[in-house]
């Protein structure tokens, strides 16, 4: 057993006098009277649960600061991993529209290969269409040249070879009348020209 005046315990529990005061009204605390100055009696028990409290309220604080750090570095991750996803969605969406306007490309001159193959037989038809509707059909549908890149790609040449004859083409450009120059891309015109020579 051991006593000590109200400000004496009050700094012994870290806690306010008033609380030491309301302590002892509520009697969960002890207290004698000598010479008109009140005392509070404790034991060691208190003594010793006053220091597990203290510990175990330094615990919870800890535990609460830890968790709080770990929210905020669990919302930064999340924020992170939605832009990356928007990221992502925004580039697949890009990728596919490549694809499809290149696809579309594709077709284009494929289709005009093949209408190109066609006109060019068709003088060779006399039967089927006379001079006059040829004439309309020519003057209504006019062929265009076909850019070197997709000329190269509906021949389905492996990457190495189209890189050799893009300079192979490059270089003939300069003095060769079939390649047509514009705006520093070539063309070529397979209705009018044979390029089986470069193309070996």
């Amino acid at each position: 057993m051991s006593k000590m005046t109200v400000a004496e315990a009050a700094a012994r529990f870290n806690v306010s006098k008033e609380a030491i005061h309301n302590r002892i009204r509520r009697g969960s605390i002890d207290c004698i009277i000598e010479n008109g100055v009140k005392y509070v009696v404790t034991g060691d028990e208190d003594a010793s649960k006053s220091k597990q409290d203290s510990r175990y309220y330094a615990y919870i604080e800890e535990e609460n600061t830890r968790l709080k750090q770990r929210i905020d570095t669990l919302e930064h991750e999340t924020t992170k991993l939605r832009d990356q996803r928007e990221r992502m969605l925004i580039e697949e969406r890009q990728k596919i529209e490549t694809i499809y306007k290149e696809r579309d490309e594709q077709l284009k001159s494929v289709l005009q290969v093949v209408a190109t193959k066609f006109l060019s037989h068709m003088n060779d038809v006399e039967h089927v269409i006379d001079d006059a509707v040829t004439a309309e059909v020519l003057e209504e549908a006019p062929l265009e040249p076909v850019a070197l890149k997709d000329f190269l790609k509906l021949k389905h040449y492996k990457s190495k070879k189209k890189e050799k004859l893009k300079k192979r083409f490059k270089k003939a450009a300069k003095d060769d009348s079939r390649i047509i120059v514009k705006k520093g891309k070539l063309y070529l015109d397979p209705q009018k020209y044979d390029y089986s020579d470069l193309l070996r």
